[in-house]
């Protein structure tokens, strides 16, 4: 082989030829999966080593993009790096520059399984806790990034349904390592439930991927939320999202729009209430009054028969009947039929044939007059 055929480079000259190929073979931006192996923060910018178990590849983040990032891998958790390379010609060293760092499926799944095994076990996850929510709240705490989809849906929703229904809106950030701003923001308005009148709160966070609800699978917001005054309601990502927050929750709705609606009447169905409510009033009325009636009429009754000349009347009518009993059992009844009695001159009167004896003077006394006789004879039918 010829060697003026072949190319001659000096390192520098070979280090940067190597580089534009490099810069050339890729895309600018690429996606790649691993696990953070070492992962440690030098002098502001985050290093770690991404192995597939097979392969390793040195993994850069510059404090300049870190400090935007949502999420920061712990030793061995799963990662996706959306990236490019990072070749230093200088001395041939190759990094994947990150540009963003994403938690992989399995990553989210295990905080999360950890979180809630941990809070089960203390009982925070337990559906025998949860408090019934307000009727017909006063004043509800909207808790939410701001200004926010989430927000002007959850607003017009309100006031559509009950705009009786105050809303306090406590502004939240809900993007990245934010768990200890909302913890602080809950903790402060726990404290003043009372002076500001709240009977319920909603935690709210429209759309994202589930990486981004990470943050509602952290512990201490997660304690926080249990312990919280008043009934807490969220409303967190979409209708198949589910975090730790939701679990330990009063109640968990699928949107943020359902958080809303699972608070608040709706003014058809209020004023189904009065006037079934007013239906049931006036049958109770008519029922009283009924009754009222009754006993009215049962006193009237009373005042009736106790008057002094009810009573008159009554020992009347008992007087008579008990004259006309003793006109039927008088002697006179019997002599009009045409009996008669029998009397001795002193006017005993004879009730047997042994009262008489012969010769003796007896009166016959007839229902028109009297006869005088004298006894001839006396026979006894024994």
């Amino acid at each position: 082989m010829n060697a003026d055929s072949i190319p001659s480079y000096s390192v520098q000259e070979l280090n940067v030829s190597v580089g534009a190929l490099l810069e050339r073979g890729f895309a600018p931006r690429f996606l790649v999966h691993g696990s953070a192996l070492r992962p440690q923060i030098k002098k502001g910018h985050l290093w770690l080593t991404l192995s597939d178990g097979d392969a390793s590849i040195t993994v850069v983040c510059w404090a300049s993009r870190l400090q935007q990032l949502n999420f920061v891998p712990a030793e061995g958790e799963g990662v996706t790096v959306v990236g490019k390379l990072n070749f230093w010609a200088a001395r041939a060293s190759l990094a994947v520059q990150a540009i963003d760092l994403r938690p992989s499926r399995s990553t989210i799944e295990r905080r999360f399984e950890a979180v809630k095994a941990l809070l089960s076990k203390e009982g925070l996850i337990d559906p025998a806790r949860q408090r019934s929510l307000p009727l017909a709240p006063q004043r509800i705490a909207l808790l939410t990034s701001v200004p926010s989809s989430a927000l002007a849906d959850m607003l017009r929703t309100a006031k559509e349904r009950w705009p009786l229904t105050e809303l306090l809106v406590i502004p939240i950030p809900v993007q990245g390592d934010v768990a200890p701003k909302i913890c602080s923001v809950l903790e402060r308005l726990a404290q003043q439930v009372e002076r500001l009148r709240v009977n319920a709160v909603v935690l709210a966070r429209g759309g994202g991927s589930r990486e981004d609800l990470m943050v509602f699978d952290d512990e201490v917001l997660c304690r926080t939320l249990a312990h919280f005054p008043v009934p807490v309601v969220t409303g967190l990502g979409h209708e198949d999202d589910l975090t730790v927050a939701d679990l330990v929750a009063d109640f968990r709705a699928a949107t943020p729009t359902a958080a809303i609606v699972s608070l608040l009447p709706t003014r058809t169905a209020a004023l189904q209430f009065l006037s079934q409510c007013r239906r049931q009033l006036l049958q109770s009325q008519i029922w009283r009054l009924r009754r009222e009636e009754e006993r009215l009429i049962q006193r009237r009754d009373v005042l009736i028969q106790s008057c002094p000349a009810a009573v008159a009347a009554r020992k009347r009518e008992r007087l008579e009947q008990r004259r006309q009993l003793l006109q039927a059992l008088s002697p006179q009844r019997w002599l009009a039929r045409g009996f008669a009695t029998v009397t001795r001159s002193d006017g005993r009167l004879l009730q047997t044939v042994a009262d008489a004896s012969p010769s003796q003077p007896l009166v016959i006394h007839l229902s028109d007059g009297e006869i005088d006789v004298s006894t001839v004879a006396i026979r006894s039918n024994s």
